[in-house]
């Protein structure tokens, strides 16, 4: 009876309607299937990230430039042995103010002739990146470079100088130097392990996403259940292909089917 109803509640619908619901249901994901599909192609879809793990080994260990980064620290109170509390909030206040002594072209001008650096006013403060944690009273000088030496001499000099034009142009105790940069030992890009297996993961995903988009855009008939789904129809048996043993149909390779009993 329930399926009486549901036949005619079918039928009762109109053209467009029915036409909706098959386009529905032929675009539903067999999930499974799919899965199937990744296992049946595991083989190119491990060689694919292999390669995509191989291209990005030859970036970070031939192509890609290694870059070196270290920070020095100023202690923006000044030197005295007695702070008061003023102190301490005119410090706080001024932490800002001390990060834009760095943007000044004066400074990055005497950077680069201390150090005797060839690098246009753009490259040397692209090379700079001033912070100042939260509640602290500490500016951090963080520099980059493909020189390890080379980053530690510009961040000191440049902590250096900061002092300098503080205590000159803007009338205030010189900040102390709380931290000197360290030589950095390796490069803190590129993470070569990383981008390896980043490289690895994307190789997978696009073979993975080749595969899905060829197995989603077959239409071919491939088993009893695509032409139950097609075409509505119940298969009620199979026919194995076979092929003749004589040499002329060997040599031609054309199948003879066998006869359904």
């Amino acid at each position: 009876m329930a399926q009486t109803t549901e036949d005619n509640a079918v039928k009762n619908l109109n053209p467009a309607q029915a036409e909706r619901i098959a386009s529905d249901e032929s675009d539903e994901i067999d999930l499974v299937a799919l899965f199937y599909r990744f296992l049946e192609k595991a083989h190119w879809i491990l060689l694919t990230a292999l390669i995509g793990a191989a291209i990005a080994g030859v970036l970070v260990f031939k192509i890609i430039t290694p870059i070196y980064e270290t920070t020095a620290k100023i202690y923006i109170v000044g030197s005295d042995t007695t702070i008061s509390l003023s102190d301490l909030q005119i410090g706080s206040n001024l932490a800002a103010d001390y990060q834009e002594v760095f943007k000044n072209w004066h400074v990055h001008e005497l950077v680069d002739k201390r150090l005797n650096l060839d690098y246009t006013y753009s490259q040397l403060s692209g090379m700079v990146n001033v912070s100042n944690p939260a509640n602290t009273h500490v500016i951090y000088v963080t520099v980059k470079s493909p020189d390890p030496a080379e980053a530690k001499a510009i961040a000191d000099t440049y902590a250096q100088v900061a002092r300098e034009f503080i205590a000159a142009k803007m009338d205030m105790r010189e900040p102390n130097i709380f931290e000197e940069a360290k030589l950095p030992d390796k490069p803190s890009t590129p993470k070569k392990t990383r981008d390896i297996i980043i490289g690895f993961a994307v190789g997978m995903l696009i073979a993975m996403a080749v595969v899905t988009v060829k197995f989603l855009g077959d239409d071919r008939i491939c088993s009893s259940e695509d032409i139950e789904k097609v075409g509505n129809l119940t298969t009620l048996g199979l026919i194995p292909l076979q092929e003749t043993e004589g040499k002329q149909d060997r040599r031609n390779k054309t199948p003879v089917y066998g006869k359904q009993r």
